[in-house]
C-alpha cells in the first residue's frame, strides 16, 4: 500500500456502533475490511454461517493480500460437556464439535462462503485457533470479544463488543461496540493494550486459557470444501445468509406447541392462578402435567406482556440437574431455547448477561432461565436476579425443596409472578418452612388430588398389595433397643408427631426406619415376586437408603441395593441395571430410554433418584422396599407408576412392610404410635387401588394386635 492509496484514518470512525442506530457490519467491519491488511478477533464462539458472513467483506481485503486470524471457543454442545467430564479427550472432543459444525446442513450461499474461506486457509491467508478456559477438568467458554484492524501505513484500529462471530451475535441480535482509534491521543494506548491482549493469547501466553491450533482434520475439511466450490461473487446483501425462520419468525417467543391438547383441568388451575394476579400454588397429583401446566400459564402471561411491548423474564427452579435437563425440553417444545444454570458459572453466565441486555434493549420478548435450587441460591446468580427490573415470573418446580432457610431466603423478592408447583407443598415437620413458601408464593389457588386424577383418567388405575414381612432374631433385638430409647425420648417430653428430623428423637426414628427398610426378609419376599414377573417388563424397585445397621462397633450391613441386583441378575437371570445418585446424566438418559423400549432392560434398581419429577412412564410394577412414613415420598413413588403411557391400562404395587415378630417385647403404646404412622401410609395406598380389600385383608391382623382396628 503507498501513501496515496486509503488507510483506516481516511474512514469515518464513530467511537460507538449500536443496532439501534445503524447496521453495525455494514458501517464498521465492512469498511474497515476494504483499507485493512490485517484483521485479529478474538470472540467467544464461531458458526458456519458467521465464516461465511464475513467472506463477504473479505474478498477485496484478501484480494489485496490481507491476512486474518481468528480465536474462538469451538461451539460445544450438551453431549461434548458430558464427555469431557467423563473423562475424554478435550482434543478428540474439540475436534468432533468443529467437524460438526462444518459439516451441518447449510445454504448454497453458506458453503460458497465457507468455500472461499477454505481457499484463504489453503494460501495461508486466514488462520484459525481455538480458546477454551480448562480448569478442574472441566471445559468452560472463552468469552471475550476484541478485534483489531491493521493497515499497511502502520495505523491500528481496535474494538470490543458484545458480537460473537454468530449470525446471531452479527446480524440477529441488538449488538454494540466501542473503538478506539490508534492515532488520537485519547483512545492510543487503549488500542495498543487490547493489541498486545490479542498477541498474548495468539502465543496461548494467557492464564487460565488454552489456546489450540485449529484442528487438521477440519483444516482439511475446510480446504476440501475450498476445492469443491466454485469461485463466484459472494451477494453484498447481508440477508442471503439470514435462515428463512429468521426472516419469517422474529424474535422467538412462547407458543403452546400444536400437538399438545391442554386438557380442562390444566386451563382451569391457569385460570384459578391468572385470576390470583399470577402468584399461588398448584397442589397435582404427580403425573398429572404439572410441567405443561405451569408451561401454559407462563405462555399467557408472555402474551400479556408482548402487547405492552414488555419482555418476560422466566426463571424456573427444580431441584436437581436431570430435572433442570427435562424442563429444558419442555421449554423448547413450547418455542424457546432456554438456559441451563448449573455447574460453572464460566458456562452459563455471559449468555444470561447477553439475553438479558437483550430484553432491556426491546430486542428479546422472552429470556429462559432453568437453574438448579443450588446455583440459584449462588452468590453469582443472585447478582444477577437482584438487577432484573423486567417482569420476573418464578416457577418452582418440587417446591417444597425451597422451604429450607437457605432457599427460601434467596427467593427474589423483585418477582412479579410467581408459581409454585408440588404434589405434596406441606413440608415435612417443618411448619415454619411451609408457612414461608406461602408467604411467598401464595395459598393454594388449585388442586387435583390423586383420586380425581385416576377418575378423569389423567392417571392409571392401580393395584395394590402389602406384603408383611417378619424381622430375624438380629433385627428385632436392635429394635426392641431403639424402640426403649425412643420410649425414654418421649417420657422427656419430646414430641413424636412433630418430631425434627435433626434432633435425637429424629435420629432414633431414622435409625429405626433403617431397620425396617433394611430387614432381610424383604429380599427373600421380593425374589419370590420377582419369580413370578419373570417375563415382564417395565419393572422397578425402589431400595432403602445407605446399609443395613448393626450393632454398636461391629461393621456396617450389606448394601440392599447391591444385594437387589446381583439377586435379580446372577439369581433369576432379568436384565436389570442401577439407577442412583451417582450415575452420570448422560447414562441415565440412556438408561430410561433402554427401559421405554420394553425389549432390553426389564428392571431399574433405584435408590431416591426416581423420587423427583422423572418422567418414567412406561413403569409398571413397582417394588418399594424402602420403609418411610414422609407422604412426599410414598406419594412421589406411587407417581412415578400411575403416569399414562400406550397399551398401559394399569400398574401394579407392591410394598414391603417389616413388622416385628409378635411376641417381641416392646412398649405398647409407643410401639402402637409409631406403626400408626406406617399403616396410615399403607391405607392411603390401598384406598384408591382397585383391591382395596387386599390392603384390608392383610393388615387386619396387625391393626387387631395394636387395637387399630378403626383406621
Amino acid at each position: 500500500m503507498t501513501a496515496t492509496q486509503p488507510g483506516l484514518r481516511t474512514l469515518s470512525l464513530s467511537d460507538r456502533y449500536r443496532s439501534d442506530k445503524e447496521d453495525v457490519v455494514a458501517t464498521f467491519y465492512l469498511p474497515a475490511f476494504t483499507v485493512a491488511t490485517r484483521y485479529s478477533r478474538a470472540v467467544g464462539y464461531f458458526t458456519s454461517t458467521s465464516l461465511a458472513l464475513f467472506a463477504r467483506g473479505i474478498e477485496a481485503f484478501t484480494a489485496r493480500g490481507g491476512e486474518m486470524r481468528l480465536v474462538a471457543s469451538p461451539h460445544l454442545n450438551e453431549d461434548d460437556l458430558i464427555d469431557i467430564e467423563r473423562g475424554y479427550d478435550i482434543r478428540a472432543v474439540v475436534e468432533r464439535a468443529t467437524l460438526r459444525e462444518l459439516d451441518s446442513e447449510q445454504k448454497e450461499i453458506v458453503l460458497d462462503g465457507l468455500g472461499l474461506l477454505g481457499r484463504l486457509v489453503a494460501r495461508g491467508q486466514l488462520e484459525i485457533k481455538l480458546a477454551f478456559v480448562q480448569q478442574g477438568g472441566g471445559v468452560g467458554i472463552y468469552h471475550e470479544k476484541i478485534g483489531i484492524f491493521r493497515d499497511g501505513l502502520g495505523d491500528l484500529v481496535a474494538f470490543t463488543g458484545s458480537s460473537n462471530e454468530t449470525f446471531g451475535g452479527l446480524m440477529a441480535n441488538f449488538e454494540s461496540i466501542e473503538v478506539y482509534r490508534g492515532w488520537e491521543a485519547v483512545d492510543g494506548s487503549r488500542a495498543l493494550r487490547l493489541e498486545a491482549d490479542f498477541e498474548a493469547l495468539w502465543s496461548d501466553q494467557t492464564p487460565h486459557l488454552s489456546v489450540e491450533p485449529f484442528p487438521e482434520v477440519a483444516r482439511d475439511r475446510l480446504i476440501k470444501l475450498g476445492n469443491d466450490r466454485p469461485q463466484r461473487p459472494l451477494p453484498a446483501r447481508d440477508d442471503a445468509l439470514l435462515p428463512p425462520t429468521v426472516t419469517t419468525s422474529g424474535p422467538a417467543r412462547l407458543v403452546i406447541p400444536s400437538f399438545m391438547t391442554v386438557r380442562d383441568y390444566q386451563r382451569e388451575a391457569v385460570e384459578a392462578w391468572l385470576k390470583q394476579r399470577g402468584r399461588g400454588m398448584l397442589k397435582m397429583a404427580t403425573g398429572t402435567g404439572k410441567t405443561k401446566t405451569a408451561m401454559v400459564a407462563a405462555t399467557q402471561i408472555a402474551n400479556v406482556l408482548r402487547q405492552r411491548e414488555e419482555p418476560l423474564i422466566l426463571l424456573i427452579l427444580a431441584p436437581l440437574q436431570h430435572l433442570v435437563d427435562q424442563w429444558i425440553t419442555e421449554v423448547e417444545d413450547f418455542g424457546v431455547r432456554p438456559i441451563a444454570v448449573y455447574e460453572s458459572s464460566q458456562k452459563w453466565l455471559p449468555i444470561v448477561e447477553d439475553q438479558l441486555n437483550e430484553a432491556r434493549m426491546g430486542q428479546r420478548p422472552v429470556v429462559a432461565l432453568v437453574a438448579t435450587n443450588a446455583s440459584y441460591a449462588g452468590e453469582k446468580f443472585q447478582s444477577v436476579l437482584s438487577r432484573i427490573t423486567q417482569p420476573l415470573l418464578v416457577i418452582a418446580d418440587e417446591a417444597h425443596n425451597l422451604g429450607s432457610s437457605t432457599y427460601r431466603s434467596a427467593l427474589p423478592q423483585n418477582a412479579t409472578y410467581r408459581l409454585a408447583l408440588s404434589a405434596t407443598p406441606e413440608r415435612w415437620f417443618d411448619d415454619d418452612g411451609s408457612d414461608a413458601l406461602i408467604d411467598y408464593f401464595g395459598p393454594i389457588v388449585f388442586e387435583l388430588g390423586l383420586g380425581k386424577a385416576i377418575e378423569m383418567g389423567a392417571l392409571t388405575r392401580y393395584l395394590y398389595s402389602p406384603r408383611l414381612v417378619e424381622l430375624n432374631e438380629a433385627e428385632t433385638h436392635l429394635y426392641v433397643e431403639l424402640t426403649a430409647q425412643i420410649a425414654t425420648r418421649i417420657g422427656a417430653g419430646d414430641d413424636l408427631k412433630n418430631a425434627d428430623p435433626a434432633s435425637p428423637l429424629g435420629f432414633l426414628l431414622r435409625q429405626r426406619a433403617g431397620i425396617l427398610g433394611h430387614a432381610e426378609g424383604k429380599l427373600a419376599a421380593l425374589k419370590s415376586d420377582l419369580a413370578h414377573r419373570g417375563d415382564s417388563w417395565f419393572q422397578l424397585i425402589y431400595c432403602a437408603e445407605g446399609r443395613r445397621p448393626t450393632e454398636p462397633g461391629e461393621p456396617s450391613g450389606p448394601n440392599q441395593l447391591q444385594d437387589s441386583m446381583r439377586m435379580v441378575g446372577n439369581e433369576l437371570h432379568m436384565s436389570a441395571h442401577s439407577y442412583i445418585s451417582e450415575t452420570p446424566r448422560a447414562e441415565r438418559k440412556v438408561l430410561l430410554r433402554r427401559f421405554g423400549t420394553g425389549n432390553d432392560l426389564q428392571v431399574l434398581v433405584a435408590m431416591r433418584c426416581l423420587d423427583e419429577g422423572v418422567d418414567i412412564p412406561d413403569a409398571r410394577t413397582g417394588y418399594l422396599l424402602a420403609s418411610s412414613s414422609n407422604p412426599r415420598q410414598f406419594i412421589q413413588r406411587r407417581g412415578r407408576l400411575l403416569r399414562r403411557a400406550e397399551g398401559k391400562d394399569r400398574a401394579e404395587i407392591l410394598d414391603y412392610l417389616a413388622v416385628p415378630p409378635s411376641s417381641t417385647p416392646v412398649n405398647f403404646e409407643v410401639e402402637r404410635s409409631l406403626l400408626t404412622r406406617e399403616l396410615e401410609r399403607a391405607n392411603e395406598f390401598g384406598k384408591l387401588s382397585e383391591n382395596y380389600e387386599t390392603t384390608l385383608r392383610v393388615l387386619r391382623p396387625l391393626k387387631k394386635r395394636y387395637q387399630l382396628m378403626d383406621m
